[in-house]
């Protein structure tokens, strides 16, 4: 199994004061980093084993990690994305990594007549 590099010391810093300058925002809710390894699965039917093999995207060394943060609008969680994807890579350089912005999954407001 592929292993991914070991983040540089000068991204893991900026992630931590990214997320502590949140915190102090109030804007912070929690992050996660996430191993390289893990396994697609999915369904294949009554009485058989789930499938663990593709074919798949291969997304484990795009996903890195997650971080939930409570922001006013979506413009600023998109402010604050292009800041995060300005995380330092080799040599000290931003990373220009793309980021996916995606909103927590809410019921539909109620219809009452």
């Amino acid at each position: 199994m592929r292993r991914a590099p070991a983040p540089a010391p000068a991204h893991v810093q900026y992630m931590n004061d990214f997320a502590a300058r949140l915190e102090g925002t109030g804007e912070f809710v929690d992050e996660q980093a996430l191993s390289p390894e893990g396994t697609f699965v999915r369904y294949d039917g009554e009485g058989r084993p789930p499938v663990t093999d593709g074919p798949f995207a291969e997304t484990k060394d795009l996903i890195a990690g997650w971080m939930v943060i409570d922001v006013e609008d979506d413009e600023r969680a998109l402010e604050l994305a292009g800041e995060l994807s300005a995380a330092p890579g080799a040599g000290g350089r931003p990373i220009h990594e793309w980021l996916e912005v995606r909103p927590f999954l809410a019921a539909p407001p109620a219809i009452t007549e």
